[in-house]
This record gives C-alpha cells, sequence and structure tokens, in this order.
C-alpha cells in the first residue's frame, strides 16, 4: 500500500541549514560529489541560522607563528573552568587554519594591514585567536555554494523524529512549518546541525523572538538526540550574556577592541582590553551596572570603522535601532544589559556528545555547531566540525548498501500529529503558554540557583507537559509547529533543572551559581554531567563521564 508521505532518500542527512549545516552540506558533496545529500531547513537556507547574514570575526583559529593547537586548549579550559574534553577541541583547533583559508578561496574578506598581516585580537584568557572578518555576505556565499554543488534543501522545514532501526538511525521526519505535511527522508546517516536553545528564557522587554541567537532554535537538536538514545551534557551551563539592551544584540569585540570606552552606572571606567561577561554581570548585579559603551572620544574615521562593521555585516537592524533610540554613537551612549538566559553549544557548554570524529553515541549520527558539544566552540567549531561531521557520515553512508524505514514509527506520529488538531477549541492560546513556559523558567532555572528553585521548576515543567496536551489550544498549522517547539523548550528546561541540581557546585560565575553550595568543589564535579533518556522523554536518567585528556581519546 503507497503511503500519503513522500518518501525520499539520501546517503546523508542535514537537520539544520545554519553554518555547521551548510558547512556540513558542501563537504559531504566535496567528499564524494555523487552522494545525494538533503538539508531540511526550518527556515530558508539562504538567511537562517545564528549567521543570517555577516560575521565580523573567526573566533578560534590558531595562526601558524602566533599562536598553536596545544595553546588553545590551555586557553579554553581556564574559560570552560576544566569542563572540557581536549581532543574535540584540539582537532578544531587543529583544522582552524586550513578552514580560514578555505574561507579566504571563497572571496571571504579577512583584512590585511599594510604589512599583509590579518587583524589577530586576544579575546581568550591566554593568546590571539580571534581573527577579523569583513564579510556582510557570509550565509549567502555558504548557500550559493550548498545549492550550486546540487544538494537538496527542503526550506521551512522542521525535523519532529529521527528514525531509527534497531540501534542505528536510519532518516528523520519533517513536518513544513506552513503547510503541515509531512515529509519522510530515508538516510544512511544523519548530521544534526539545528542549533541550541535560544528561545529558552524570556527577555526583558517581553518579546518572544528577542533573543540572542536565532529564535527559531528551540532545542530540536537536542530533542532529537536525546528521544534518539544519545548522550546529552552541559545543560546546567545556564548562559546569559551581557550586551546592548533591549535588542540583544553584539558590540563588545567591535567596539572595546576598537578604542571605545566601557564605563559603568558611577563612571568608573573598566581597564581590561575585553572585560569577561561573568565579570560584567557581576558588577551589574552588585548594584553598579548598568554598563555603558562611550564612543565620543574616538576620531571620525575609527566611529565610522565601528558604524560599517555593526550596521552591515553584524546584524544591519542595528542600524534601525539606534535611530528609533536616538543614539548617536559620537555623542550618545549605549547601554549594556544582561540577556535572557539560554543553552548553546557554541557560546557555552550545552549540547550532545560527540568525540572528535563528531560521532554521538548512536549509530549512523553526527552532530555539529550548537548542537554538539565543542566547548565554546563559536563559528570556527561550527564549520571545522560542519566538515568532520560530513566526513564521518559520508564514510559511514559508504559502507551502508540502503537504508531501511520501520513505518510503524511513522504511523504512529501521523496518528499523534492528527490528534493535535482535537485541541483547536482548548482555552490556552499557544503564544501565551510559551510567554509563561519561559517566565517560570526565569524564576527558576535562572541563577543564582538552589535546591528549592530546581524542586519547582521541575515540577512547573511536569505540570507544563500536561497542560501542552489538554489546556493549550492548537487551531492551525502554526500553533502546531509552535506545539513542537514548546515541547522541546520544556524537554530542555527538565534537564536543565536535573542537570542543575545534580552539580552540587558552583561554577562558570553566574552561569551555574549555587547559593546553597556556593564554592566550586574539583574533588568531586570535574567531569559531565551527562543525560540520556529512560523509558518515556520525561524519565531522565543521570550519570557522570571524566574529561577526557589528550592522547586518551576514546569512542564515546
Amino acid at each position: 500500500m503507497r503511503p500519503d508521505y513522500p518518501i525520499i532518500v539520501c546517503d546523508v542527512l542535514i537537520i539544520g541549514g545554519g553554518s555547521a549545516g551548510a558547512m556540513a552540506a558542501i563537504r559531504a558533496k566535496e567528499v564524494d560529489p555523487n552522494q545525494k545529500v538533503v538539508v531540511f531547513e526550518k527556515g530558508d537556507l539562504k538567511y537562517s541560522g545564528c549567521i543570517a547574514r555577516g560575521m565580523d570575526a573567526l573566533n578560534i583559529v590558531a595562526v601558524p607563528g602566533i599562536s598553536t593547537p596545544e595553546l588553545y586548549i590551555e586557553a579554553n579550559a581556564l574559560a570552560c573552568d576544566g569542563i572540557m574534553d581536549e581532543p574535540v577541541n584540539y582537532r578544531m583547533a587543529q583544522r582552524s587554519w586550513q578552514m580560514l583559508k578555505k574561507l579566504e578561496s571563497w572571496d571571504v574578506c579577512f583584512p590585511l594591514d599594510e604589512k599583509g598581516e590579518y587583524e589577530v585580537l586576544q579575546v581568550h584568557p591566554k593568546g590571539r585567536f580571534c581573527v577579523t572578518m569583513k564579510e556582510p555576505e557570509l550565509k549567502a556565499i555558504l548557500a550559493q555554494r550548498v545549492y550550486d554543488l546540487g544538494v537538496r534543501v527542503i526550506n521551512r522545514t522542521m525535523a519532529v523524529q529521527l528514525l531509527k532501526v534497531g540501534d542505528q538511525v536510519s532518516g528523520a521526519i519533517g513536518m513544513n512549518v506552513r503547510t503541515g505535511e509531512i515529509i519522510v527522508c530515508k538516510a544512511k546517516s544523519v548530521i544534526l546541525s539545528s542549533g541550541g536553545t535560544a528561545r529558552f528564557g524570556l527577555p526583558n522587554n517581553g518579546y518572544l523572538y528577542g533573543v540572542y541567537d536565532f529564535p527559531g532554535n528551540t532545542g530540536d537538536g537536542y530533542c532529537l538526540a536525546y528521544r534518539a538514545g544519545a548522550e546529552l551534557s552541559g545543560f546546567e551551563y545556564t548562559l546569559i550574556y551581557y550586551i546592548i539592551k533591549d535588542i540583544n544584540a553584539p558590540l563588545l569585540y567591535i567596539t572595546l577592541t576598537r578604542g571605545a570606552n566601557l564605563l559603568n552606572a558611577f563612571d568608573d571606567h573598566r581597564e581590561k582590553d575585553h572585560p569577561s561577561i561573568k565579570s560584567m554581570l557581576q558588577e551589574h548585579h552588585e548594584g553598579r551596572g548598568p554598563m555603558r559603551i562611550i564612543m565620543s572620544h574616538l576620531p571620525e574615521e575609527k566611529i565610522r570603522e565601528i558604524e560599517d562593521i555593526l550596521f552591515t555585516t553584524e546584524r544591519p537592524v542595528q542600524e534601525r535601532f539606534f535611530q528609533g533610540r536616538n543614539v548617536d554613537f559620537r555623542s550618545g551612549e549605549i547601554e549594556l544589559w544582561p540577556t535572557e538566559c539560554f543553552l548553546c553549544g557554541g557560546h557555552g557548554l550545552t549540547g550532545v556528545r560527540v568525540n572528535e570524529k563528531a560521532e554521538t553515541t548512536v549509530s549512523g549520527l553526527y552532530a555539529a555547531g550548537d548542537t554538539s558539544l565543542v566547548a565554546r566552540g563559536h563559528l570556527s567549531g561550527a564549520f571545522v566540525f560542519g566538515e568532520i561531521a560530513a566526513e564521518s557520515a559520508s564514510e559511514f553512508a559508504a559502507g551502508i548498501e540502503s537504508a531501511e524505514l520501520e513505518t510503524e514509527q511513522i504511523n504512529k506520529f501521523i496518528k499523534t500529529q492528527e490528534t493535535r488538531f482535537d485541541q483547536s477549541g482548548n482555552p490556552v492560546p499557544i503564544e501565551e503558554f510559551e510567554y509563561k513556559v519561559r517566565r517560570i523558567i526565569n524564576d527558576y532555572i535562572v541563577p543564582p540557583k538552589n535546591d528549592y528553585k530546581l524542586n519547582h521548576a521541575l515540577r512547573w515543567m511536569d505540570r507544563f507537559r500536561k497542560e501542552l496536551n489538554e489546556e493549550v489550544r492548537v487551531k492551525d498549522v502554526h500553533d502546531l509547529f509552535k506545539f513542537y517547539e514548546i515541547q522541546n523548550i520544556i524537554q530542555c528546561a527538565t534537564m536543565s533543572a536535573l542537570a542543575s541540581k545534580e552539580r552540587k557546585e558552583s561554577r562558570w560565575g553566574l552561569w551555574h551559581y549555587r547559593t546553597d553550595y556556593q564554592e566550586p568543589n574539583n574533588q568531586d564535579w570535574l567531569k559531565h554531567i551527562v543525560l540520556t533518556q529512560g523509558e518515556v522523554p520525561e524519565d531522565v536518567r543521570i550519570s557522570h563521564r571524566e574529561i577526557v585528556r589528550l592522547g586518551n581519546s576514546k569512542t564515546l
């Protein structure tokens, strides 16, 4: 009997078409131009992901003669307070210079000075690794290469379930976010690159989509991997950034490295070249904030240089934002404020556990970018592990004659999906429900933490899980895909609360500060808190893993 949903077949399926996913698609075709590569992208590949347009720097590059992968491991281990698997990050740094030269060959702009040298900034505790980039069309360049190589891109498609045969991944179910139509991809291998959980805590301005990272990132990759049996870690690393108030956009690297001043509310100067997010958050919470960026002392050409980067490369919407606030960099100030709380592999330590081959603990499943745990890998980590995941996934796919499907999994999902519209008469609008879920995350998961708050968070998430199925209105396809997003947010909040309860110490400054365990405890907690699914998604199993050192690498 012919199924009433389309089935497409490929060698490598990539879920998420941001920086890591686009690079993975390109590399998969470079490895084997004849293999079939498919991308499921929730938005549109041309402008999706955290780097939806341009970028001002390649954050981690071991430039020969300036730095080394070994020095990067030392620097990043300090930034991670020791919770970092060394082989994964070493591999990323080792391939970073090669990645820069590859991007340069695609006409991505890395400015050179009069001596023909790159501008390499120090933003890590040790060494200089951050290479200035000036490329407003970065995502467009990547997207064009993806299409030119013949990758099949299926836009506006959210991956809602991974498919397995036995212990091996065999593809995924996708849902068109505008029509609700189901598409099934039968794949020999799958790469997860759909970002972190950007839409997690609620921004101070109350705008659901006004978050630091791409608002379409709702923990989809984390939850897909978790429900497929993969190991996750770092969910207690609850990130809060300190950047432009109300727009939550980047600014610090661009301005401070070009001579801007950072002042607190009492006009005290911060003398460090690039103060840490942790130190600024601490000053803010101790009542000396908000911090402010001042550029009025800079020469006109330097201000124009900063404006050029901000308004053409790094989130051009900032130009309209500052105009609307009547802020002129020559006379005004830029107020900074804590962002919402979020979970992220690129900026933080949250993600699907991978080894240096980008392999997860599930056969045939790989992860890259913010979905993977390459601690504080940023854009360099996304690009390099996008390539590594593609190489590993392609090799795995080449060893399989054909992927199989167990249609019972698909039919069960479709049957459940069809019942969602039975909720069309329920009383609670889905947007209001999301607002409440994320407000409760602010109340009980956002640090400072303690057992009382975390226990309340878990009780609320249990209640929300029930209310999502019984009280929330699903009147159309838009509500339906929001339903799946909120389901993922609730799951990520549950995992974050449980991981935070388990780590009975304080670490990473405010990001995991527990008022009932106020000091770090290396003797007992210099290790990973690992999460896996039990019998059902809400049954989160907790275990510990030792930090993997160089020379002690092994399959996860």
